[in-house]
Formats: structure tokens, sequence, C-alpha cells
């Protein structure tokens, strides 16, 4: 069944975030609904067959948390999925990735949210840089051996890691 929109009036804006109330009605009700407005987000899973995976290990202020993450982060613009992945992974990381390829596109909370994840996998990089000292603790080649063990030990929190993770070893796995 497909919902009704009446109509949006805007709560909140900022260049980060935009939060509204949108009017809509189902089949049996009509009333506003919370609706957050936040620029896509694209990360890069680099493997290389001789170092493993390049991961962050950084903390996150809203959780309170540490955890391993691959690099990525909103997409600027007119800039398109594929080259804020790679832009995003040459500024956490220093690393430029080589030949990328879509491995999933997803909403992470699909009722509440108009943002549209995009993870992609590398093959390889190339370091052109040092990282961003502001975005990690510190930047790791990771063996996929530790890459796997991490993941199942729920070492990995952010959203874009994960599905990107379990989407890659599926693929390995198939």
């Amino acid at each position: 069944m497909r919902w009704t929109v009446h109509g949006e009036r805007d709560l909140y804006e900022s260049e980060w975030i935009r939060l509204s109330l949108v009017d809509v009605e189902t089949s049996t009700t009509r009333y506003e609904h919370h609706a957050v407005h936040a620029p896509d987000a694209a990360a890069v899973l680099v493997v290389d067959p001789d170092r493993g995976v390049l991961l962050l290990w950084r903390h996150r202020f809203l959780a309170e948390e540490w955890a391993w993450e691959i690099p990525g982060g909103m997409i600027d613009g007119d800039e398109t999925p594929i080259d804020a992945g790679r832009r995003e992974c040459i500024e956490e990381t220093g690393w430029a990735p080589g030949p990328m390829r879509l491995l999933y596109r997803f909403r992470p909370i699909a009722g509440l949210s108009s943002q549209t994840f995009w993870a992609f996998v590398a093959d390889g990089a190339e370091q052109v840089g040092t990282p961003d000292p502001d975005e990690s603790e510190r930047v790791e080649w990771v063996p996929m051996a530790e890459f796997r063990r991490l993941l199942a030990a729920n070492q990995m929190l952010d959203g874009l890691t994960v599905v990107a993770g379990l989407r890659f070893l599926a693929q390995l796995e198939a």
C-alpha cells in the first residue's frame, strides 16, 4: 500500500541535516510523520591480497564507543557516490583506492530517513599521503582472517562497515 503525502513542513535545517514533519495518510489514518533528510554517504572496503583490508580505528562521540570502520563519509554536492568514496578514502587513510565497484546500496533507516548509503569495494590501494589526524586514532591493514574475526566479534559497529563487510564475505563464499 502506498501512503499519500499531503505536504511537508520543515522544523530544522542545517548543512548536515533537515528535520521535517510530513502530512501522510495511510488506508486508515492521517497524521504527521517525522522525517530526517541527510546527505547520502559512501564508503570503500579496500581489499589487497597481500595486506588484507584497510581499516580505521576511531571513536564515535555520540555513542561513546571505539570501533573499526572502513573509510567513508558524506557525498558532497554534485559529487557521485564513487567519487565521494574515493575522496573519503584518501582523506581518512592517505591511501587512494584501486579500481572500485558497487557492493551494495541501502537505506539505513528507511522508515524515518531519505538517506542512501553506498558501499563500494576496491581492489588494492596506493599510498598517496597521510591520513587526516581528526578522522581516526590509527589506520591499519588487517589480514582477512582478522577482518572476519573483528566483524564476528562485534568490533565493527557502523552500518556502512557492517553491510559492506558482510556483503563482501557473502560474495567470497558464493
